[in-house]
């Protein structure tokens, strides 16, 4: 493929995060002139998942292999569907799609990863370039596949010393000694919203029930305590690590009333997450939808002697998939999107299978 130095693309970053709030979807310009990239976004929305998709995704680890397959073709067959729909309202054609798809499997450990949503038939049924599975290449060469996001905040948030992204799990990308390195740090979303499902709620409002609770302080520091927690970065955390770690020490813990159990891991998240960023001085970004959580910004900024910058509402939700835009841009240009420096592969690489229809 013939790169070219200075151009314009049009591309739509697909989303759709451990905490199954819905699929971010962002139609962007992205731009590249002398050798520095720019962004715009042209559209963008989340679509909710239905319950019956919400229990199908989050049973998916759990399921036979047939039904895996069958699973992954017809959440691909969704996508396009929700993306004709997206395309339909807008005068714009994108030169491709760039899809996350959602996590299934991520034991990079095993060089085991899956996520699911057939890119072949997205491309197929929207007839648009689809780039897709971003993580396997890298996972083969010895890395963790992910994070992938850093990518993005050192081509297009260079302004800032850390971003930070407050999800279905919290992950941080910085510059050190001259490279760019990344981790994730702690579940967060992930486990907050599974808190407070059984009481009908999809997640804890400006968490105002953690205000309300009081530290349990045993509980504390069987979280803090982990050893996830002292391992060096590259490291990556996955569904799996949570039903193996945290689940149990929570459900030893299931008579005590939820208000409290969110305040002790609210006040886990902010003690994680001021370790993790003890080294770095100036400006952070932070965007997710853990920024909304008013109590856990506040615990986390009372721990960091830092500026915490959250953006606009439009950067805060869709800067994952505004990123996965660029990482699809950058396999198109067949350039590198995955550095061996965040992931710990044994070299940098151009990741993601490019569906050319």
């Amino acid at each position: 493929m013939l790169k070219q130095i200075n151009k314009s693309y049009c591309c739509i970053g697909l989303m759709s995060g451990t905490s199954l709030d819905g699929l971010d979807v962002a139609m962007c310009n992205l731009s590249i002139k002398d050798e520095r990239w720019s962004y715009s976004f042209v559209k963008t929305t989340t679509i909710a998942y239905s319950e019956n998709w919400k229990r199908r995704l989050s049973n998916s680890g759990k399921i036979s292999g047939y039904e895996l397959i069958k699973l992954h073709r017809e959440y691909g067959i969704w996508l396009a569907d929700q993306l004709n729909g997206f395309l339909a309202e807008t005068e714009e054609k994108p030169d491709c799609i760039a899809s996350h798809g959602h996590t299934c499997f991520h034991e990079p450990h095993n060089r085991i990863n899956l996520q699911l949503g057939d890119g072949a038939i997205v491309g197929a049924l929207t007839g648009i370039t689809t780039i897709s599975d971003f993580r396997s290449l890298d996972i083969c060469l010895g890395g963790q596949g992910a994070p992938l996001v850093p990518i993005g905040d050192k081509l297009l948030f260079s302004e800032f010393d850390a971003c930070v992204n407050l999800g279905g799990f919290a992950n941080v990308s910085c510059e050190k000694n001259g490279r760019r390195v990344a981790w994730d740090i702690c579940p967060l979303n992930f486990i907050s919203n599974k808190l407070v499902r059984p009481l009908g709620l999809e997640y804890d409002d400006i968490g105002q029930m953690g205000r309300e609770g009081n530290v349990i302080e045993s509980l504390l520091n069987e979280l803090n305590q982990l050893c996830y927690y002292q391992k060096s970065f590259p490291k990556s955390l996955g569904q799996e690590w949570v039903e193996k770690n945290i689940d149990p020490i929570l459900n030893a813990y299931e008579e005590e009333s939820i208000t409290h159990i969110l305040r002790t891991y609210y006040e886990h998240i902010a003690i994680v997450i001021s370790r993790d960023l003890s080294d770095v001085a100036g400006q952070v970004l932070f965007t997710g939808g853990g920024v909304y959580n008013a109590f856990l910004m506040e615990l986390i900024k009372s721990k960091l002697n830092l500026e915490l910058v959250v953006p606009d509402q439009q950067l805060v939700e869709y800067k994952e998939a505004l990123v996965f835009s660029l990482l699809g841009v950058l396999r198109y240009r067949n350039e590198i999107n995955c550095l061996a420096s965040v992931t710990g592969a044994n070299r940098d690489n151009s990741s993601g299978v490019i569906h050319l229809v």
